[in-house]
């Protein structure tokens, strides 16, 4: 049964990474999940659709959070004064310990889970940790508060403390193996993702073990990317056989090309070699500015990336960043790239608020197919917001009405979000 309706008001969504189209006082017909576009005036043939009136409020695509820890949002804003490596290991790896304690877990996850319920993110590729009951609990959570999501059990077997070290590689793999197939019918909007943590935590036999895993269930992947320097002189420790971080994931199939999904979060540091690699095996990319300021990780090269037409979009990187709102991801991109421009490239110029924009909607979107724009053909994610409290009295042209709401809203600024055509939360 056809399920056809419109949604008018100032809708606002990007074309390209340049361009944002802005239909003042326009409409957006939904059919089913899918959006038909954007009109001037509602078509001819879809006279009869119900439509709701968000009058002078902005209505523009759900915004896509390429890369947020869930076990990591309870910490938020502790050890921000710790590089990477210490913060991990003093902060980090004793809190995701506590998720073999699913009481612990159950009010942990709730408050992530009540967060983005209320927010403006749409879709999120999320870390749990190792723990499989923990791991199909967030799932639950996440499955009920609307949003669609990729979770992924974390893989972690070397290098790591007691209570999240697993005690091999056959376990570990069996272990992601059982959570596989727990998960098969089990939800609508929430599917799981490979996820080893990164290469120092993960060993080369559980990296093939994992690669073939990823053959079997055409998974998607997530993981970390030269993040930061001592990280990545340890990678190359770890692996004298591998020509770059990259290419070390690449060596066991796990790093894109024609049947693997990737993101790989942060990509600080690349070399040229990796991001050709990045490039040529259609690698995303989940810029995480906030975090990478917190973490004295560095500045990531995202100009550089877009102008050679890699995959890029954005990540809160909860507890890495504080915030859990993609706005805050956008309006951090555009901060760092000038201080990029200013003080390591002067040939390399800031992003633009289209830009950002673009990141945090169409760019993420893309990893999960047609996500994250209203053109015609793609999955119906939107976010209804109310700026009249920060537009000030000079009502200013949608363009910087798009501006403020990036710097200036919060979650009272949402009255309504919808997710693949349904309404939820706001």
């Amino acid at each position: 049964m056809q399920n056809i309706y419109a949604l008018k008001g100032n809708i606002c969504y990007s074309k390209d990474q340049k361009t944002i189209e802005a239909v003042e006082n326009g409409y957006v017909v939904v059919e089913n999940e899918t959006s038909r576009g954007v009109f001037r005036t509602l078509p001819e043939k879809w006279a009869n659709a119900p439509v709701t009136d968000y009058g002078d409020k902005l209505i523009i695509p759900g915004l896509v959070d390429l890369h947020i820890h869930a076990p990591q949002y309870a910490f938020r804003g502790t050890g921000m004064d710790l590089e990477l490596l210490d913060w991990l290991n003093t902060y980090t790896f004793p809190e995701e310990a506590r998720y073999g304690d699913l009481e612990y877990a159950e009010l942990a996850y709730s408050l992530f889970a009540d967060d983005l319920s209320k927010g403006a993110t749409t879709r999120a590729v999320v870390f749990a940790t190792v723990h499989v009951p923990a791991t199909m609990l967030l799932m639950e959570k996440l499955e009920r508060s609307g949003i669609v999501s990729l979770v992924g059990k974390v893989n972690m077997d070397r290098s790591s403390p007691a209570g999240l070290q697993e005690e091999s590689a056959e376990r570990s793999a069996n272990d992601t193996i059982g959570w596989l197939h727990s998960c098969v019918g089990k939800f609508k909007n929430t599917s799981p993702i490979l996820t080893p943590r990164f290469i120092p935590s993960c060993s080369d036999d559980l990296m093939r073990r994992l690669g073939d895993i990823q053959k079997a269930f055409k998974l998607p992947l997530q993981s970390h990317l030269s993040e930061n320097q001592s990280e990545i002189e340890w990678v190359s420790e770890l692996c004298p056989w591998s020509m770059s971080y990259g290419d070390a994931y690449a060596q066991f199939g796990m790093f894109g090309g024609e049947n693997v999904n990737a993101v790989m979060a942060h990509c600080v540091w690349p070399t040229s070699g990796e991001i050709e690699l990045i490039r040529k095996n259609g690698v995303y990319v989940a810029h995480c500015p906030q975090s990478n300021m917190n973490l004295a990780s560095g500045i990531a090269p995202v100009r550089k990336f877009l102008e050679k037409n890699l995959n890029v979009g954005l990540g809160s990187d909860v507890a890495g960043g504080s915030s859990a709102s993609v706005f805050r991801a956008m309006s951090d991109s555009i901060q760092v790239s000038k201080l990029y421009w200013r003080l390591v490239d002067g040939d390399s110029a800031p992003l633009t608020v289209e830009e950002a924009f673009y990141l945090g909607t169409l760019g993420g979107g893309r990893f999960f197919g047609k996500a994250g724009s209203f053109d015609d053909g793609f999955e119906f994610d939107a976010v209804i917001i109310d700026d009249g409290s920060i537009i000030g009295p000079a009502k200013p042209n949608i363009h910087d009405r798009l501006s403020k709401v990036i710097y200036l809203s919060d979650d009272r600024n949402i009255i309504a979000k919808y997710v693949r055509g349904e309404i939820c939360g706001g």
